[in-house]
Formats: structure tokens, sequence, C-alpha cells
């Protein structure tokens, strides 16, 4: 136990509280993913329909956009207990994915099922940062750096359960996801109580929404985060792509599957690597040079038929590693420029419209991959860090803010 002093009353911090959060959101999140690991064998069902891989994920990014607008409007997070929150509705979530087991012949059946799961994800992945938020007033960046490692963790994981299960019905992967999301929920719910520094809400709000972003900081690193999102989740759902591509290009045989793991997994590594860089740097900083390095990346990736193999794989993993790397340290800085008594609001929406940007990106990748077959279309994902970038500038190099304690 941790004794951590507080003006009000001390109190102890259990030792088993990030652990166990991280394992719930990595087993929540492996839900996320579930069925872009196995689509090869659903997309089977479906010869002749266009565009199944950005409409499967899509599916789940409008789902979790619908929730988290839902939960924001009626600051479900704020009224009720976080803790509560995620256990009931990673348990719905698990339920719905386990749905795609009876409807996987149905097209519509699947789309509604992976809408479900991620209406249901949005009582996941913001509230865990809102429950770590009210454990850590100082230090979140290192917090949430490890829980978004273990988000990372979870949207890989179905593609090693893939690889494990080469010779099982790809119902496994379902089935083993659904019930890894369940033991993550009764876990929370059995070890973890509502954080000391949680802020009774004012009671529903319909304003909430307008009046968090007036908060200028709020809103600086919310464009922050906007602009990483253009990329992230493309890049996630584009890496088997990206694999296959350089295959193609270069004459290799490497391991899509095996491959496509490591590269999304080893984000982990970068969000937890951000999180200890950031009690040195600053959550802002840290976020900075994180996006600037994928942004990199992005504008290399045209090249990547000239890589010899082992430079492809550095290449990717460095890529893979940076282009989450800045998110829990701009969830760090919204929640702690977020209004107190509205912080899992404030969190929600700003996963909302970030998750929203994430569709356009999904669409405009398929469009370019299937037009030009060829890797320079990947370029176009730095449009979204060069916004971002742009956004949180002044708030990085302007030295009043950088030592300003809510950069911290």
């Amino acid at each position: 136990m941790r004794l951590i002093q507080n003006p009000e009353r001390n109190f102890t911090r259990p030792s088993h509280l990030l652990p166990t959060i991280v394992f719930a959101q990595f087993a929540g999140t492996s839900l996320w993913f579930a069925v872009n690991a196995v689509l090869p064998a659903l997309q089977q069902q479906f010869p002749d329909v266009q565009h199944f891989l950005p409409t499967m994920t899509a599916a789940v990014q409008l789902g979790f956009v619908a929730g988290t607008l839902v939960y924001a409007w009626l600051s479900v997070a704020d009224r009720f207990s976080p803790v509560r929150v995620f256990v009931l509705s990673g348990v719905v979530a698990a339920g719905a994915n386990l749905l795609i087991l009876t409807l996987a012949h149905s097209l519509a059946g699947l789309v509604a099922v992976r809408f479900a799961v991620g209406f249901f994800l949005a009582g996941v992945y913001p509230v865990g940062m809102k429950i770590c938020s009210d454990w850590y007033e100082h230090g979140l960046g290192k917090a949430l750096g490890y829980l978004v490692g273990a988000l990372v963790l979870g949207t890989a994981f179905p593609h090693l359960l893939n690889v494990l299960s080469v010779d099982m019905d790809w119902r496994w992967v379902i089935g083993g996801t659904s019930a890894l999301a369940l033991a993550g929920a009764a876990l929370l719910g059995i070890l973890v109580q509502d954080g000391p520094f949680r802020r009774p809400s004012g009671g529903f709000n319909p304003r909430v929404l307008g009046l968090v972003f007036r908060q200028p900081l709020y809103r600086t690193f919310a464009f922050g985060y906007f602009g990483h999102m253009w990329e992230v989740y493309t890049f996630w759902a584009f890496a088997p792509v990206l694999v296959g591509l350089y295959n193609r290009l270069t004459g290799n045989a490497l391991d899509v599957s095996v491959w496509s793991f490591c590269f999304i997994a080893v984000g982990a590594v970068g969000c937890a690597l951000g999180g200890e860089l950031s009690l040195r740097w600053g959550s802002a900083r840290t976020a900075f040079w994180a996006l600037a390095i994928s942004v990199c990346c992005c504008l290399l990736s045209p090249f990547i038929s000239f890589f010899p193999r082992g430079i492809f794989l550095v290449f990717m993993s460095v890529w893979g590693a940076t282009v989450v790397a800045d998110s829990p340290q701009f969830s760090a800085l919204v929640a702690q420029n977020a209004i107190p008594e509205y912080r899992a609001t404030a969190i929600t929406i700003v996963n909302s419209i970030g998750f929203l940007i994430t569709i356009p990106s999904l669409y405009v990748m398929q469009w370019v991959v299937s037009h030009l077959s060829a890797p320079g279309g990947f370029a176009l994902l730095a449009l979204g860090g060069v916004f971002g970038l742009g956004s949180i500038w002044q708030a990085v190099w302007k030295k009043a803010l950088y030592h300003h304690s809510s950069l911290d």
C-alpha cells in the first residue's frame, strides 16, 4: 500500500489497484477487434460485399460514438459509481459479442452486433480512465500510459488468439474474447472501489457538452487528440493489409497474423514508455514527440517496398509504438483540464468525437488501397498528426504553460 497525502484525509492506494484496472481494460477492449482477427473466415459468407473490413470496423466505431454520446449526455459515470458502470457495460458488451455465433450468416445482424459491442464499450474504455483519474491526482499520465497500453494489447489480442487457434474454428476467437471480457469485469467489480478524488456530479445537465469546451487548455488538448485519432485506428485496422502489401511488393512471406499482432501490441510498450517519460517531460511534451515521430512514419510509408525485411520490421515497430503513445498523455491532459464535477463526461465526449473521426479515415484508406494497390496512400494518415501538432504547439513550447501543474 502507498500512503497518499491529501489535504482532507489520508487514504491508502491498494497495490493491486492499477494492475487490476489494467487487466480489466485489456480484457474488455479485446472485444474491439475480435471480428477483424477472423475476418477472412467471416467474409466467406459474404463474397459479394465490398469494403467488408471498414464496414465491420466502422460498425464498432459508430456504436462507440453513439454510446459515448449517450453516456456523456446523461453524465452516467459522473452520476453513478464508475466501477459499477464499467462492470455492467463490460458484461453486456461481452454478451453482445457472443451473439456473433448465431448471426454470422446475416450481414445486418453482424453490423448490429458490432454496433452494440461498440456502444457498451463506451462504458469500459473512457470509464476506465475516469476510475484512474479518481485515484491518481498526480502521476495520471504514467497511470494512463499503462491503462491505454492495456487497450492496445486488448486490440492486438484477437490476432494472437487467431494464431494460437489456427487449427480451430473461428468461433473460439469470439468465445475466448467474450470470456476474457467477463473475467475482467468481474475482477474489477470485486477488487476495485471508486477513488477518493471522485467529485460529486451536479446531476444531469444537458448544457455540459458545451461547458467542457469553454476550458482553453481542455480544448487545446482535445484538438490534439482528434488529430491523433485520424491515424491510430486506421493503422491498426490496416496493419494486416500493409504487411500483405509488403509481402506482395518484395516477395517476402511474413506471417500476417503474427506480425499484425506484434505491430499493434508494441504500442503497449510505447504507452508505458510514454507514461514514464511524462514524469520527466510532462504529458504535453511527451504527446508532442510521439505524434511527431508517428507523422514521420506516415510520410515514410510509401517507400516500404525499398526496405529490407529487417528495416521494415523495425520501421513498423517504431510506427506501432508511437502511433498510440500520445493517446494516454492527451487523455491525462484532457482529464486534468476538465471541469472536475464532469470529468467523466469531458473524457467521454472527447473519445466520442475522436472515434467519429476514425470512420472517414477508415473509408478513405479503403478507397486508396483498392484503387492504388500501393502503400503511397498511407501517407494521408499524416494529415491528422499535422493538425494535432499544430493544435498543441503553443502549449508545449510556451514556457508559462509547460511548467503549469496541469501539464504534469
